[in-house]
């Protein structure tokens, strides 16, 4: 039966209509001006797809769903994923399954294209579980006050290594080189073109709000470099006592070591005129915390980052290494993608050792959803603990921890951006 609210991808000319529906989903505005060519060269017009009313055809989209194309790291390998964002549905138009219509036409199409997962950051945690997204990593953000971030005398130390402050675009090759020497190794990332990279460095006067111009810091050797933290500083005082109440915010950190990793945080958490510190988006076990003197001065908030949904099962769960031998069968439910459902048998050599993942008529060692594979995907939820919620059923007396502990994974997944 065909949608009640025809979907078709939006041609290029489109991008302004596509957008304001996310205007009026995410209570936003249009986009500067300025922001619009580097907004084109991110926008893929053939994944952008969008609802029609058909009583109305020329009012433009009345409900929307892009995707961008990357490659993501997962557990010993990259693999092509579908970015997922631009998702709403206009106000006058919500409950009337408009969004699900949405969904399932861009998984199906992300499937067909061979991308075997999709990749989202959640606007509410409630609504994309239903489409069979897992909550697959998580984020912490920091707030630290003046004296707060002394490193410990066992924080790593390399007397080869040097700070540099420099303009960020002078150096966007170097910061590259340490995005792209951490990728392969770190789940979660994703890489970035020079598009993705103009949106990292993007830095409009008109966008600062009182704070300074993007400035960067390069951790480097003889070498090369080693690391960057990117970051923006707001002055303030505090008129009655003339205190400084200085802020410093961090938007990006990347460090290929761990010395390069405690100098930058070491010159970020103890620079003067600055009462507070802060950094979002950071790993929930990111190295800083083990470095401090007192970690509960970080005052850490966790929260869910990346949902991960596999479009291709036998192709996603056969991409990734696991960290233990495994041989085992499991029966999937899936609602959506109905090629996904069934029972399938999953084998793995170890770390450094190939898997498989085919169909098979033998006994189901566990009963999931979907969604709890994608949960457990990258490596940092443990399916143990799906488990402990009633969400994963062991049908086989000690088939669950093998499971759990072959696709478990370090480092723990962690995305800096969100997309």
């Amino acid at each position: 039966m065909a949608d009640p609210y025809p979907i078709r991808p939006v041609t290029d000319d489109e991008l302004a209509a596509f957008r304001t529906v996310n205007e009026h989903a995410f209570h936003g505005g249009p986009a500067p001006e300025r922001d619009v060519p580097l907004l084109r060269r991110l926008f893929e017009a053939d994944r952008s797809l969008a609802a029609f009313d058909p009583a109305l055809p020329a009012a433009g989209p009345v409900g929307t769903a892009g995707a961008f194309t990357f490659g993501m790291c997962v557990p010993g390998a990259i693999v092509p994923a579908a970015g997922v964002s631009f998702v709403g549905v206009l106000p006058t138009y919500r409950r009337r399954g408009i969004l699900r219509s949405l969904m399932r036409r861009q998984l199906g199409d992300i499937a067909a294209k061979g991308e075997p997962i999709a990749v989202l950051w959640a606007s509410e945690t409630p609504l994309y579980g239903r489409y069979g997204y897992g909550w697959a990593s998580t984020q912490a953000s920091f707030k630290f006050q003046r004296g707060d971030g002394t490193l410990a005398p066992s924080a790593p130390s390399d007397p080869g290594l040097r700070l540099r402050l420099t303009e960020p675009g002078a150096v966007a090759m170097e910061l590259a080189k340490v995005y792209e020497t951490v990728l392969p190794a770190q789940p979660g990332f994703f890489t970035r073109n020079d598009a993705w990279w103009d949106r990292v460095l993007k830095d409009h006067e008109q966008d600062r709000n009182g704070f300074s111009p993007l400035r960067c810091v390069l951790a480097e050797d003889c070498s090369g470099p080693r690391g960057y933290a990117l970051y923006r500083a707001r002055s303030d005082w505090d008129e009655d006592t003339f205190l400084p109440e200085g802020l410093l915010v961090i938007t990006e950190l990347i460090a290929a070591d761990p010395a390069a990793g405690a100098a930058l945080w070491r010159d970020l958490l103890s620079r003067d005129l600055a009462a507070r510190v802060i950094a979002r988006l950071r790993p929930a076990s990111d190295p800083v915390l083990f470095q401090l003197l007192d970690a509960r001065r970080a005052r850490p908030q966790v929260t869910d980052a990346l949902w991960v949904r596999i479009t291709d099962l036998p192709k996603a769960l056969a991409a990734r290494a696991y960290s233990c031998q495994l041989d085992v069968v499991l029966e999937v439910v899936d609602d959506l993608l109905t090629s996904n459902a069934g029972r399938w048998r999953l084998r793995a050599a170890g770390p450094a050792g190939s898997a498989t993942c085919e169909r098979t008529s033998e006994p189901a060692d566990l009963a999931l959803d979907v969604r709890e594979l994608g949960a457990a995907y990258l490596g940092g939820t443990r399916l143990g603990a799906l488990a402990a919620a009633g969400l994963v059923t062991e049908l086989r007396t000690g088939a669950l921890a093998p499971l759990s502990a072959a696709m478990s994974w370090d480092p723990a997944p962690w995305c800096p951006r969100i997309f």
